[in-house]
């Protein structure tokens, strides 16, 4: 691949022009906005100017709402040797090219699955994909060339191609994604009207929780437009489970002896179920789910104090398999949870300490 276009420059475009831009391609980049077309542009993703003549792909980054619109537009005037979408949703946009009688041979959907909370070329990177998966929705009529040159990209933004069906698709990133957007929405929702005293206590866990539903909403709305069926379908089978909790609950509020076990039998079921789910959720790198050891020190809010402690662990020869902060309510400080392999952790802890790092029992 020599030459790209990429439609849309928010932050999957723009990212992926980054990507592109890094490795050699000649990208060009248009957008509804040329403002953001030019941002893109001046952060290196490629040049705002129209290409001369047709590129090798066409990159459609615009909302799921607008995707079979801007592909019709920029097949019928030929402007690639390949097309290819990144929406969330796959098989509505193609059902709705297969209405408007386009050939589709030059076509394939693909939805990377990475993203940020925050939209726009500002917050693009041309790592955002590395490491992730790149699901692609090829058919029988898919032409080979398109295929390879699709997988081209993903490989060139080092993501991990994934090959599915486009409806299974829809019903899986339901799953994954946007039934869970949707929750963590409901949980954040229950902290608009709740006393300050309640919402100075949240720690990690809720803050885990709701992390996600800081995004866009008007992003989230073209989403759930075009997957809703899948989505309620999740959210009913959620609702049952949640009443079936509720039961549970006030069951453990019984004075009868039978039913505070009942409650309590519940309750377990439920968080078991939990426990089993989550073990299938993929490890590092889409591997096994692995269990490290958690190695807890005492850091400031000043700045270089996350560079330094990485630059301790790795002179203690332990490598960091993953990290989570823990702010301290109130206070210029946290725990920093450095994730290392079980191995690992006295050896890390016995260094960090030498080193004058507080670390928690």
């Amino acid at each position: 691949m020599r030459t790209a276009l990429v439609i849309g420059t928010g932050l999957i475009g723009t990212s992926a022009a980054l990507a592109l831009a890094s490795r050699g391609v000649t990208v060009h980049l248009a957008d509804h906005d040329p403002q953001q077309a030019r941002t893109a542009a001046a952060l290196g993703a490629g040049t705002d100017e129209a290409p001369e003549g047709p590129v090798d792909l066409c990159v459609v980054a615009v909302p799921p709402a607008h995707v079979a619109a801007s592909l019709a537009d920029v097949m019928r005037r030929g402007v690639a040797r390949g097309y290819l979408d990144v929406a969330s949703v796959k098989g509505g946009p193609r059902r709705e090219l297969e209405e408007l009688g386009l050939d589709l041979t030059s076509y394939i959907g693909t939805h990377p699955m990475s993203g940020r909370e925050r939209s726009g070329p500002l917050a693009a990177t041309a790592d955002l994909f590395e490491g992730r998966p790149w699901v692609l929705t090829p058919t029988r009529d898919t032409d080979t060339e398109v295929l390879n040159l699709a997988l081209e990209l993903v490989a060139l933004c080092r993501a991990v191609p994934v090959v599915m069906d486009a409806d299974a698709h829809d019903r899986a990133v339901a799953l994954v994604s946007h039934m869970p957007h949707l929750v963590s929405s409901m949980v954040a929702a229950r902290l608009e009207n709740a006393e300050e005293s309640a919402v100075r206590l949240c720690g990690q866990g809720i803050r885990d929780v709701t992390r996600i539903a800081a995004s866009e909403p008007g992003m989230w709305i073209d989403i759930l437009s075009a997957n809703p069926g899948p989505v309620a379908d999740l959210l009913s089978a959620l609702s049952a489970d949640l009443d079936e909790t509720v039961r549970a609950l006030r069951s453990l509020q019984s004075s009868d002896d039978a039913k505070r076990r009942e409650g309590a039998d519940g309750v377990e079921t439920m968080l078991r179920r939990g426990n089993t789910g989550q073990s299938r959720v993929p490890g590092k790198h889409g591997s096994a789910p692995a269990t490290y050891e958690i190695v807890a020190v005492l850091i400031s809010d000043q700045p270089g104090e996350l560079a330094r402690i990485f630059a301790d662990a790795g002179a203690a020869g332990v490598n960091v398999e993953d990290v989570r902060i823990e702010h301290a309510t109130g206070q210029q400080a946290g725990f920093v949870q450095l994730m290392v392999q079980p191995a690992a952790a006295p050896q890390l802890a016995a260094a960090l300490r030498e080193r004058g790092w507080a670390m928690r029992q």
